[in-house]
């Protein structure tokens, strides 16, 4: 069993930048592959990117290149998403969530919720323009 608690969000104005932390308990933290998804009102909740248990590989929506970084530390339990250069349309519920099966991260199916088994409460981010 692992538990997710996201923090990290808020409101920030477009341009800026903000730094969501995804905590896990559980020992089984490394061995899964983690994501974040977000979730806009009336939307259906879409992948952002994804990271492999080591760290070693990551993915991203087109969205979000160049904008958006997933790191973790396995250490500490934590998986981060680094946002920058925040546009209004980056404004949702961001939710964290592990993957307990995949050994690598597999295109298309790392991008799917369904994949996941584990989802945090969510953290809102609200971008002003």
């Amino acid at each position: 069993q692992v538990q997710l608690v996201e923090s990290g969000g808020g409101l920030v104005q477009a341009g800026g930048s903000l730094r969501l932390s995804c905590a896990a308990s559980g020992r089984t933290f490394s061995s899964c592959t983690m994501g974040w998804f977000r979730q806009a009102p009336g939307k259906e909740r879409e992948f952002v990117t994804a990271i492999s248990r080591s760290g070693g590989a990551t993915y991203y929506t087109d969205s979000v290149k160049g904008r958006f970084t997933i790191s973790r530390d396995n250490a500490k339990n934590t998986v981060y998403l680094q946002m920058n250069s925040l546009k209004p349309e980056d404004t949702a519920v961001y939710y964290c969530a592990a993957d307990k099966l995949s050994t690598s991260l597999v295109i298309p199916r790392v991008t799917r919720p369904p994949t996941y088994d584990y989802w945090g409460q969510g953290t809102q981010v609200t971008v002003s323009s």
